[in-house]
Protein backbone atom coordinates (compact mmCIF):
# COMPACT_ATOMS: atom_id res chain seq x y z
CA UNK A 1 0.00 0.00 0.00
CA UNK A 2 1.67 3.28 -1.02
CA UNK A 3 1.28 6.18 1.25
CA UNK A 4 -1.13 9.29 0.11
CA UNK A 5 1.91 11.92 0.30
CA UNK A 6 4.04 9.72 -2.03
CA UNK A 7 1.02 10.01 -4.75
CA UNK A 8 1.36 13.39 -4.46
CA UNK A 9 5.58 13.86 -4.32
CA UNK A 10 5.67 12.14 -7.62
CA UNK A 11 3.41 14.87 -9.38
CA UNK A 12 5.31 17.08 -8.02
CA UNK A 13 8.95 15.47 -8.77
CA UNK A 14 9.09 16.92 -12.27
CA UNK A 15 7.67 20.33 -13.43
CA UNK A 16 5.35 20.57 -16.04
CA UNK A 17 7.07 23.74 -17.52
CA UNK A 18 9.19 26.59 -16.23
CA UNK A 19 8.80 31.12 -16.23
CA UNK A 20 12.09 31.90 -17.00
CA UNK A 21 13.07 35.49 -16.90
CA UNK A 22 16.19 37.16 -17.56
CA UNK A 23 16.46 41.42 -17.27
CA UNK A 24 18.88 43.31 -19.89
CA UNK A 25 22.37 44.36 -18.00
CA UNK A 26 22.43 47.23 -15.78
CA UNK A 27 18.46 48.01 -15.48
CA UNK A 28 17.82 46.94 -11.87
CA UNK A 29 20.67 47.30 -9.50
CA UNK A 30 20.32 46.72 -5.72
CA UNK A 31 19.14 49.25 -4.07
CA UNK A 32 16.40 50.11 -6.57
CA UNK A 33 12.90 51.06 -5.36
CA UNK A 34 11.48 48.11 -6.77
CA UNK A 35 13.30 45.76 -4.23
CA UNK A 36 16.00 43.00 -5.38
CA UNK A 37 17.39 39.74 -4.60
CA UNK A 38 21.14 38.93 -4.30
CA UNK A 39 21.13 35.01 -3.52
CA UNK A 40 24.35 35.15 -1.82
CA UNK A 41 23.51 37.17 1.37
CA UNK A 42 19.81 38.19 1.41
CA UNK A 43 16.53 36.63 -0.09
CA UNK A 44 16.41 33.42 1.49
CA UNK A 45 12.73 31.33 0.22
CA UNK A 46 10.25 33.34 1.71
CA UNK A 47 12.64 36.39 2.93
CA UNK A 48 11.62 39.91 2.21
CA UNK A 49 13.49 41.67 -0.90
CA UNK A 50 16.50 44.13 -0.45
CA UNK A 51 14.98 46.81 1.18
CA UNK A 52 15.27 50.14 -1.65
CA UNK A 53 18.73 52.71 -0.80
CA UNK A 54 19.25 54.63 -3.30
CA UNK A 55 22.90 55.06 -1.87
CA UNK A 56 23.60 51.36 -2.68
CA UNK A 57 22.05 52.01 -5.89
CA UNK A 58 24.33 54.76 -7.04
CA UNK A 59 27.15 52.29 -5.63
CA UNK A 60 26.02 49.82 -7.77
CA UNK A 61 25.71 52.02 -10.87
CA UNK A 62 29.17 53.11 -10.57
CA UNK A 63 30.28 49.58 -10.79
CA UNK A 64 28.76 49.07 -14.09
CA UNK A 65 31.29 48.30 -17.39
CA UNK A 66 29.01 50.30 -19.36
CA UNK A 67 25.77 51.92 -19.98
CA UNK A 68 22.55 49.73 -18.98
CA UNK A 69 21.29 47.99 -21.93
CA UNK A 70 17.26 48.83 -23.03
CA UNK A 71 15.64 47.01 -25.39
CA UNK A 72 13.71 49.27 -28.50
CA UNK A 73 11.13 47.99 -30.47
CA UNK A 74 13.77 46.37 -33.25
CA UNK A 75 15.81 44.80 -30.41
CA UNK A 76 12.54 43.47 -28.91
CA UNK A 77 11.41 42.07 -32.37
CA UNK A 78 14.70 40.11 -32.57
CA UNK A 79 14.95 39.10 -29.01
CA UNK A 80 11.27 37.68 -29.69
CA UNK A 81 12.22 35.82 -33.41
CA UNK A 82 15.29 34.07 -31.33
CA UNK A 83 13.47 33.01 -28.40
CA UNK A 84 11.09 31.19 -31.34
CA UNK A 85 14.01 29.35 -32.90
CA UNK A 86 16.00 28.38 -29.67
CA UNK A 87 12.13 26.54 -28.83
CA UNK A 88 12.15 25.54 -32.52
CA UNK A 89 15.74 24.20 -32.63
CA UNK A 90 15.51 22.42 -29.18
CA UNK A 91 12.16 21.16 -29.75
CA UNK A 92 10.86 23.41 -26.33
CA UNK A 93 7.71 23.58 -26.08
CA UNK A 94 6.65 27.84 -25.91
CA UNK A 95 3.54 28.36 -23.79
CA UNK A 96 3.96 32.21 -24.32
CA UNK A 97 7.04 35.17 -24.29
CA UNK A 98 6.96 38.71 -24.22
CA UNK A 99 10.12 40.88 -24.30
CA UNK A 100 9.62 43.96 -22.79
CA UNK A 101 12.31 46.98 -22.61
CA UNK A 102 14.35 45.74 -19.92
CA UNK A 103 13.37 42.30 -19.56
CA UNK A 104 11.73 39.42 -21.37
CA UNK A 105 9.63 36.24 -19.88
CA UNK A 106 9.18 32.96 -21.52
CA UNK A 107 6.95 30.23 -20.05
CA UNK A 108 8.59 26.86 -21.98
CA UNK A 109 8.69 22.80 -20.94
CA UNK A 110 11.32 21.12 -21.79
CA UNK A 111 13.12 18.39 -19.94
CA UNK A 112 16.50 20.40 -19.70
CA UNK A 113 16.94 21.98 -16.83
CA UNK A 114 15.87 25.75 -16.99
CA UNK A 115 19.64 27.23 -16.34
CA UNK A 116 20.55 25.76 -19.29
CA UNK A 117 17.22 26.85 -21.75
CA UNK A 118 18.01 30.60 -19.98
CA UNK A 119 21.70 30.50 -21.26
CA UNK A 120 19.97 29.37 -24.66
CA UNK A 121 17.67 32.37 -25.04
CA UNK A 122 20.33 34.22 -23.93
CA UNK A 123 23.14 33.36 -26.16
CA UNK A 124 20.68 33.06 -29.41
CA UNK A 125 19.48 36.25 -28.88
CA UNK A 126 23.06 38.26 -28.08
CA UNK A 127 24.19 36.60 -32.07
CA UNK A 128 20.61 37.33 -33.35
CA UNK A 129 20.86 41.50 -32.19
CA UNK A 130 24.76 41.24 -33.21
CA UNK A 131 23.75 39.76 -36.34
CA UNK A 132 21.20 43.01 -36.70
CA UNK A 133 23.70 45.25 -36.46
CA UNK A 134 21.95 46.46 -33.05
CA UNK A 135 24.66 46.00 -30.40
CA UNK A 136 28.28 45.40 -31.23
CA UNK A 137 30.60 42.21 -31.03
CA UNK A 138 31.63 43.26 -27.44
CA UNK A 139 28.17 44.36 -25.70
CA UNK A 140 27.04 42.20 -23.10
CA UNK A 141 23.09 42.83 -22.82
CA UNK A 142 22.00 40.51 -20.51
CA UNK A 143 22.01 40.69 -16.59
CA UNK A 144 24.37 37.57 -15.20
CA UNK A 145 21.48 34.72 -14.11
CA UNK A 146 18.34 35.22 -14.02
CA UNK A 147 15.15 33.74 -12.59
CA UNK A 148 14.02 30.08 -13.07
CA UNK A 149 10.35 29.44 -11.54
CA UNK A 150 9.39 25.99 -11.75
CA UNK A 151 5.62 25.23 -12.65
CA UNK A 152 4.04 22.12 -11.56
CA UNK A 153 0.69 22.22 -12.68
CA UNK A 154 -1.54 23.35 -15.80
CA UNK A 155 -3.00 25.88 -13.38
CA UNK A 156 0.42 27.73 -12.77
CA UNK A 157 1.49 26.92 -16.48
CA UNK A 158 -2.12 28.84 -17.09
CA UNK A 159 -1.38 31.51 -14.22
CA UNK A 160 2.48 32.38 -16.01
CA UNK A 161 1.04 32.45 -19.46
CA UNK A 162 -1.56 35.48 -18.32
CA UNK A 163 0.93 36.93 -16.49
CA UNK A 164 3.58 37.27 -19.27
CA UNK A 165 1.11 38.46 -21.71
CA UNK A 166 -1.72 40.35 -20.00
CA UNK A 167 -0.18 40.94 -16.38
CA UNK A 168 3.15 42.85 -16.51
CA UNK A 169 2.35 45.38 -14.12
CA UNK A 170 1.80 43.61 -11.34
CA UNK A 171 3.41 41.20 -8.90
CA UNK A 172 4.28 37.63 -10.11
CA UNK A 173 1.84 35.06 -8.88
CA UNK A 174 2.21 32.18 -6.54
CA UNK A 175 3.04 29.27 -7.96
CA UNK A 176 4.13 26.89 -5.13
Amino acid sequence: MTRPDYIEFQDRSIPKAYLITFRCYGTWLHGDERGSVDRRHYNRYGEAKITPDVEMEAKKAKLLKHEPFYLGAAERQVVESAIREVCSVREYVLFGHHVRTEHAHIVVNNACKPERMMDSFKAYSTRALRNAGLIGPEAKPWSRHGSTRYLWSDEHIAKAVEYVINGQGGELPEFD
